[in-house]
């Protein structure tokens, strides 16, 4: 086991509030504006998200109920930037839309601020794999859509689509459709319409899967900085084990189905990260040698390969 990578079963107690990544810190930041303005502690009675023995079952066509998620158990503490990797078919994306409440879990309870999750909210907003925004409104209005099913007034919408364009540089590019910007702008957009209505948590599912290396890059760099910046709480799913270690503070690897938490690893390398560190290549290829099993495993189930190919 390398020293920058290992299962963690706690949560600390005390705030180092100049470093986010180490294992002994949280952030627990809230900001009004571009810069972090307070850091509170979370503590095991106080996680911002928490999923308590979550399961999920389906009826499939031939009437049999297939376990997709099976006791998960998972606290995600306040400014956590949280990574799910795993095998094709383990129910990470599904995990998500059972914390934005898009589906309901057969048995458990998810709780956001010590609150049972029951219906979607503006509190915990989704980014997708496609971008989803509106191609008969122009950027500055598909950042201002969430503002006004919110209800708030035009001075606020106008002074928040300001801001969140800037924070995605992309403030020139306010009157534009969405067809005259590249994939990465597209989804810069999306990400400022996400935090426009400034969630508590977002739950992001391989929102960069799609995108050229080089976009992707760029999208890493840009997310980091508005994580540091905004003091938001992330939950990234991503099949890519180094993209995990490149943005989490934590990464959580799921079984094949029924996907359970198979382990987790605190990535306590200094920020900022690049995806051709020797460093992030050795954490991920540690957190790779325990997925290999269930890659494996799903193989074995979706096409008849043996172990070991």
């Amino acid at each position: 086991m390398i020293p920058n990578a290992r299962p963690q079963d706690a949560y600390p107690d005390t705030i180092e509030p100049r470093n986010p990544v180490q294992e002994t810190t949280t952030s627990g930041r809230r900001s009004t504006g571009p810069m972090p303005v307070s850091i509170r502690p979370a503590t095991l009675e106080s996680p911002k998200v928490w999923l308590r023995d979550v399961s999920l079952s389906y009826k499939t066509e031939s009437g049999s109920r297939l376990l997709a998620l099976d006791q998960i158990d998972l606290k995600v503490r306040q400014g956590e930037f949280l990574c799910i990797v795993g095998p094709s078919g383990c129910g990470k994306s599904t995990l998500l839309h059972l914390i934005a409440a898009l589906q309901k879990p057969t048995a458990g309870s998810i709780m956001v601020d010590d609150e049972n999750v029951t219906a979607p909210g503006t509190d915990r907003i989704m980014i997708f794999q496609e971008h989803g925004l509106f191609p008969w409104l122009t950027v500055g209005q598909n950042v201002e859509f969430g503002m006004k099913m919110k209800g708030l007034s035009k001075a606020e919408r106008e002074e928040k689509i300001r801001y969140y364009l800037r924070l995605v540089h992309l403030s020139q590019f306010k009157d534009r459709r969405p067809h005259q910007l590249s994939g990465g702008m597209r989804q810069r957009v999306a990400l400022a319409r996400a935090l426009a209505t400034e969630p508590a948590v977002l739950l992001m599912d391989e929102p960069f899967a799609a995108l050229d290396a080089q976009t992707r890059d760029l999208l890493h760099d840009e997310l980091e900085r508005i994580w540091a910046e905004t003091g938001r709480t992330i939950i990234f799913v991503t099949h890519n084990v180094r993209e995990a270690v490149r943005l989490g503070n934590r990464v959580v690897l799921f079984t094949f189905r029924p996907g359970r938490v198979k382990q987790e690893f605190t990535v306590d390398l200094p920020r900022p990260r690049h995806l051709e560190e020797v460093d992030v290549a050795r954490t991920a290829r540690e957190i790779l040698d325990s997925l290999r099993e269930e890659i494996n495993k799903s193989l074995e189930a979706e096409y008849g390969y043996e172990k070991g190919l």
